[in-house]
Formats: C-alpha cells, sequence, structure tokens
C-alpha cells in the first residue's frame, strides 16, 4: 500500500473538502490543545452538528483548561446537560484537575502521559498530540476503521484482536508516510472521508479521492466492509420513577436525589425510583420498594405521570413516571449521594439525564393545563 500517495491525496483533499466547526479554526496540527481536547470528547458517539453547539456553550462557560479545572462539577454536568455518557464530562474536568495541578495547566505532548489521564484513550491521545501539536501520532475511530478495512479489503471482523492490530499499524504507518506537519491534516482527512464519503452502506466511492488505491472497491466488496461481529439482543428494562411531593401537588416541593458518583450518570439528579424486579406485584410495588430501600420514606402512589423510553448503549428502557405523595420518615442518602426538596421552578438548577428532564417537561406542560 503506497501511504505516501494516499497521505499526499487526503491532505490535498482535506484542503478543498474540510467543514468549518467552531474548534477548527486554525490549521489541523497548530490548534488550541484544550479546545482539541474538548472538541474530540464531545464528538464521541455524538453527530459532530450537536457537538458544535455543545463546544460554543462550553468554551463560553469554561474558555480555559484553567476555568474547567477550577469549576465545580456541578456546574460542568450542568453544561454537559443533555450531551450523554456523562462519564465523559466527569472525566474531562478530573483530568482538567490533574493537568492544572500536575503539567502547569498545559497538556502533556506525550502518548504515555495523555493515556494517563482520565477519559483519554488511544484515538484521544492521538487526536490531540496530531492536531493540536502536529506529531506524527496515529488515530482511529469508527470513520477510520471503515476507511482502512476498505483499503485493505479485510475480511474479518475489525474489532477482533489481530485485524485491530492490523488498523493500528495502517494508521501508524500513513502518519509516519505523511510530509511534515501534515499528520494532523492526513488524520482529520481520513475522519472527514469516513464521515462524508466513505460512510457504512452505501459509500460514495465515485466522489472519492482514494478509489483507485482501494482493493474493496476493486474487488466490489466496499457494502460488505467493515466486516462486524454479530450483534447481541439488547436487554430491556421497565423502571419506575416517583415524582414525590412532600404535599399538595405543584404547590410544594418535590423529592429529588443525586446519584452515585462512580456510577452511570454519577453525579446527575433524577427522580427517584428503579428497576422492576421479578418479586415486584407491579410497579406502584416497585416504586414504594425503591424508595424505601434509596431513601428511607414511606410514600403513598398516584396516578401516572408519562412514560418515557430511552435506549443506553448496551440496554433500553421504559420509564414510568408517577406522581406520589411522602407519607412518613426523613429522607436519609442510602442509595443515592444525596437529596434535596426542590420546587418545580428550582428544578432548571441541577443536572438531569434526558429521561427526567422529559418528566420535567411533562410536569411544566401539566402544570399549565387548566
Amino acid at each position: 500500500m503506497n501511504y505516501a500517495e494516499i497521505a499526499r491525496r487526503l491532505a490535498a483533499w482535506h484542503d478543498e473538502q474540510q467543514r468549518a466547526l467552531p474548534w477548527r479554526g486554525a490549521p489541523a496540527g497548530r490548534r488550541d490543545a484544550y479546545a482539541v481536547w474538548v472538541s474530540e470528547i464531545m464528538a464521541q458517539q455524538t453527530r459532530l452538528d450537536t457537538a458544535a453547539d455543545y463546544f460554543t456553550r462550553w468554551m463560553a462557560r469554561f474558555p480555559t483548561l484553567e476555568a474547567l479545572a477550577a469549576a465545580d462539577q456541578q456546574d460542568v454536568l450542568k453544561a454537559w446537560e443533555g450531551l450523554g455518557y456523562y462519564a465523559r464530562a466527569r472525566n474531562l474536568h478530573r483530568a482538567a484537575q490533574i493537568v492544572a495541578e500536575t503539567y502547569g495547566g498545559r497538556l502533556p505532548r506525550t502518548r504515555r502521559e495523555l493515556l494517563e489521564l482520565p477519559g483519554i484513550g488511544e484515538y484521544s491521545a492521538g487526536a490531540i498530540l496530531s492536531l493540536a501539536f502536529g506529531l506524527h501520532e496515529p488515530i482511529l475511530d469508527g470513520n477510520v476503521k471503515r476507511v482502512f478495512s476498505r483499503l485493505a479489503d479485510i475480511d474479518s471482523p475489525i474489532d477482533e484482536r489481530t485485524a485491530l492490530q492490523r488498523l493500528w499499524e495502517m494508521a501508524r504507518a500513513l502518519v509516519e508516510a505523511s510530509a511534515e506537519g501534515q499528520a494532523g491534516v492526513v488524520n482529520e482527512a481520513l475522519m472527514e472521508l469516513g464521515a462524508l464519503v466513505c460512510t457504512p452502506g452505501r459509500p460514495r466511492c465515485l466522489a472519492c479521492p482514494l478509489h483507485d488505491l482501494c482493493a474493496a472497491a476493486a474487488h466490489g466488496t466496499q457494502a460488505q466492509r467493515p466486516v462486524r461481529l454479530p450483534r447481541r439482543k439488547t436487554p430491556h428494562y421497565d423502571v419506575a420513577a416517583g415524582v414525590i411531593w412532600q404535599g399538595e401537588a405543584y404547590a410544594s416541593p418535590l423529592l429529588i436525589a443525586q446519584r452515585p458518583a462512580d456510577g452511570m450518570l454519577g453525579g446527575l439528579w433524577e427522580f427517584p425510583g428503579g428497576k422492576l424486579e421479578p418479586d415486584d406485584a407491579d410497579l406502584q410495588a416497585c416504586l414504594r420498594r425503591e424508595i424505601a430501600e434509596e431513601l428511607a420514606v414511606e410514600i403513598e402512589v398516584h396516578e401516572p405521570l408519562t412514560t418515557v423510553r430511552h435506549a443506553y448503549t448496551h440496554f433500553r428502557i421504559t420509564l414510568h413516571a408517577f406522581h406520589a405523595r411522602w407519607l412518613d420518615g426523613v429522607p436519609q442518602a442510602l442509595g443515592c449521594a444525596d437529596w434535596r426538596w426542590a420546587r418545580l421552578d428550582q428544578l432548571a438548577e441541577y443536572p438531569f439525564p434526558v429521561t427526567d428532564q422529559k418528566i420535567i417537561q411533562s410536569l411544566a406542560q401539566a402544570e399549565e393545563s387548566p
């Protein structure tokens, strides 16, 4: 494979085709490392147009690494609210604190040191090193895997160890063959090519600058590449959540709980509840049990408020939200990190996951209804 020719073509294509995004104000290879880091973490498992909006607001709120390091975690999670995969935000915050304390507020320039920071993996490290510092370090994300699997017509599942090792070898060979100072441009071009041209299912081969160098295109197998392992069936869970009023609905505070910091959606606030278990008679019984176990209070479950369906990476849920009323007991943080009595108009001060934001929307609509 002629890596030098591939790199040359990618760099030329990039100059003509790259999209205007808020973190691309400077040429690839000479960008602000903090901005590169934030943008790459935001763009993971997120559409770029969505990430762009969040990035703009984030940089206005935390314009420097030092500003992020000094921020309260609740402010960080609030700025991330709605973007999902909240461990990314927590890791950004913690890593910023480490960089401020250990490296004087400047991201390190070696892969080894970057990989020691929370939330930075092999891909993120390569992106920072090449896009910010111009170093000849490889990247390998989903788009790049797809491009390489077609260029080499790899007929084995690309996430298996042997194929993955080969892909990393290709990625490193490409940046090492790039012209001086062009590694960041070539890496970004690879990602852009996968996003815009070498797309899943129906790639736009005739628009590809590498069409005549692509083995899959020559063999007519591009629609079958990359090869993936069969997907496992996604489990589904029914979950009950309580909108627990201290007194009369809408006229009194309601009870919210903070999720444990080290778990899924850690640090966010929610309407307390939990998963329906086989021994639960129904969702209402599930909710009473969960509230007793999590907060040590007794509640009376009233009418349903709304139903929210949501898919996470490895499972799906149907969240059934009920109005409820507190009956007895002083709340205790037994199965949660913290709790609050908060009025409806105070909920905007707290970071909530998307499912609970939909519950808040339903509450607002119901309050406004005659």
